[in-house]
């Protein structure tokens, strides 16, 4: 199931080492996990490995321990069938007997390994009747240690204790960040992909196959045995997206990837698979696309670290077109740091290669991953997690630096520096460090400024204006204090956002004008508790008010666009807003108390 580097592969850890130089692999992977180092559940030496049990692989001191299982036979069986184990003591090759060749005179071997006797196992077989009886059923020696306990199960598809499933992967993971592993395919179960199908947004887009969710949830049972006899045999075959585009706030078009419903459930149940083994691997600061870390975990522990550390400047920087960059030579080889399965890594350069279709033509994809497929997120952050994560952590802890807090959402990255050296410095080597990997560094989003808790005054004696604010997650977050006049990070909504989310809500409400009042109040109501939810933070209420103002201007502009004739007055409008458009009220508790509330440890800050 796994195999340990040996000494061939000791330089390959590196990203630069994959590339045959060996400069850069110290840099790779000097850097340590976020918080303390988790320990193995089970510490005692000698314990087996899951995995490896199951697979048969064992090192050199393990000790086999299996789980109990009614299926095994009471009956001790002797040698002869490879199905079941021998029990006998063996006997020392070359060994011989007395007496006539191909004849056993005795059960014991005429020449014995220096193996201990155990308690004698009685038969379990009466003898014949009679004074004299014909045939004896003697006793023999019992097996060493836990012969009484059931073996591993002999296949996969059995329920096994060894393995534990995707379980037993992750332990291993934790246990040993070095590990490859040499067998993972075997997890891709008809089951796991029922469950990554339910798990799929079911109003998603259509493909190239023009397949819904809800038409192949009809053919489901069908299709499943085949999916899984051709995912494990290597016939499955990838199928290019479909490219779309979707407005950004910037005005600009955002290219979108949309894979077919069959890929779709691959890819789900190989980043399951996958998941069980990188995160255990990535670093405490890293919040994109991640089980259990959503955008306000990462808003929280900003706040927390710039208002709890020594931060005076701040890097705000962002990757240009990331997903279209992403180098596939060094995708697969970040991959192999780990994976060792190369039914798994075949599966991945499938998808990366498929390419897209575009106005009916095919055009083959030679770098990035489709943003909007289902596994480009995992695959984003396996690339950072070695271009970025690893190398940043090394790079803050080397002497002189000061205090560096860093937090990375997807390709997205803030990094707070307590000396304006040291944040120049950083931003100089990252350009260096990212074009290694055939990225740059956005001129119009990357920035440093200064911010922090001193901020204003320092700027105010050089007699220069306000501290400049910085765009994260969808909110602005800008230099403050609160009633007590102690410092505080403001966050407000991002304007260029609001105006984008006010222009497509002011479109919408004009062409569903000539619809009941009750179906676009119903509408409006879902769309602004869906924003409410996002944005309604502290600090962000004055701006929440304005938007919600704005969105019943609108709305009271498209109801007068429906006749000629002005009867909507407003105390009757006033009635509409108050039944379908929801107040503005806080929704979020504030960053400290969320923060210290999932880490009561202080100084084990997720951002560190």
């Amino acid at each position: 199931m796994k195999v340990q580097y040996g000494k061939d592969l000791a330089n390959h850890s590196g990203p630069e080492s994959c590339g045959g130089t060996r400069e850069g692999a110290a840099e790779a992977l000097a850097g340590e996990t976020g918080g303390s180092d988790i320990e193995p559940r089970n510490p005692k030496f000698g314990t087996p490995t899951p995995l490896s049990d199951a697979e048969g692989k064992m090192e050199q001191g393990d000790q086999c321990e299996s789980c109990d299982s009614p299926a095994r036979s009471k009956t001790l069986h002797t040698s002869g069938s490879f199905l079941h184990r021998s029990w006998e003591i063996s006997a020392v090759p070359g060994g011989t007997t007395s007496g006539d060749p191909g004849k056993a005179k005795s059960h014991t071997p005429g020449q014995v390994a220096a193996e201990k006797s155990d308690a004698l196992v009685l038969p379990g077989k009466p003898s014949n009747k009679g004074e004299q009886p014909t045939e004896m059923v003697e006793g023999r020696s019992a097996a060493k240690g836990n012969a009484e306990q059931d073996p591993a199960p002999r296949t996969q598809s059995r329920t096994s204790c060894a393995s534990m499933d995707l379980e037993g992967v992750r332990q291993a993971a934790r246990r040993n960040r070095r590990l490859r592993f040499t067998a993972l395919l075997h997890h891709i179960t008809p089951q796991l992909l029922v469950d990554s199908f339910y798990s799929l947004q079911k109003n998603a887009a259509a493909g190239v196959d023009g397949v819904t969710w809800r038409e192949y949830e009809k053919i489901l049972p069908q299709r499943v045995t085949e999916m899984h006899r051709m995912i494990q045999s290597g016939a499955y075959r990838a199928t290019p997206s479909r490219r779309v585009y979707i407005p950004k706030a910037d005005g600009r078009q955002r290219p979108l990837g949309i894979a077919s419903i069959e890929d779709k459930i691959v890819q789900q149940a190989v980043v399951t698979v996958l998941s069980a083994i990188y995160e255990e691997d990535f670093l405490g600061f890293s919040y994109g696309f991640r089980p259990g870390r959503g955008q306000h975990d990462a808003l929280d522990a900003l706040t927390v670290g710039i208002k709890s550390r020594s931060v005076h400047w701040i890097a705000d920087a962002d990757i240009r077109s990331f997903f279209d960059e992403i180098d596939h030579g060094w995708m697969l080889r970040f991959l192999e740091h780990r994976i060792a399965d190369q039914r798994i890594i075949r599966l991945i350069r499938k998808w990366l290669e498929a390419g897209v279709i575009e106005d009916g033509k095919r055009i083959p994809a030679v770098k990035g991953t489709p943003q909007g497929a289902v596994i480009s997120p995992l695959l984003a952050n396996i690339y950072l997690h070695y271009a970025f994560d690893l190398w940043v952590q090394h790079w803050r802890k080397q002497p002189g630096r000061g205090e560096v807090i860093v937090l990375r959402y997807a390709d997205d990255s803030v990094v707070g520096f307590e000396k304006e050296g040291t944040a120049r410095a950083y931003l100089a080597d990252l350009r260096d460090r990212l074009a290694k990997f055939g990225l740059t560094l956005h001129p119009d989003k990357t920035r440093l400024i200064e911010f922090g808790r001193y901020a204003a005054e320092r700027r105010r004696k050089r007699g220069q204006g306000r501290p400049e604010t910085f765009d994260f997650l969808g909110f602005t977050h800008c230099c403050g204090t609160n009633l007590q006049g102690k410092f505080q990070v403001v966050r407000v909504t991002a304007k260029k956002r609001m105006r984008a989310t006010l222009t497509a809500i002011r479109d919408k409400l004009y062409q569903r004008r000539h619809e009941p009042v009750s179906v676009v109040g119903a509408w409006l109501q879902r769309v602004l508790n869906g924003y409410f939810a996002y944005h309604a933070v502290p600090t962000n209420l004055m701006r929440l008010d304005g938007f919600r103002s704005e969105v019943c201007r609108a709305w009271r502009h498209a109801l007068l666009r429906r006749s000629q004739r002005n009867r909507l007055n407003w105390s009757r409008f006033n009635r509409l807003t108050r039944k379908y458009v929801p107040p503005c009220r806080v929704l979020h508790p504030y960053p400290e108390a969320r923060f210290f509330a999932s880490h009561p440890t202080l100084g084990k800050s997720r951002m560190r």
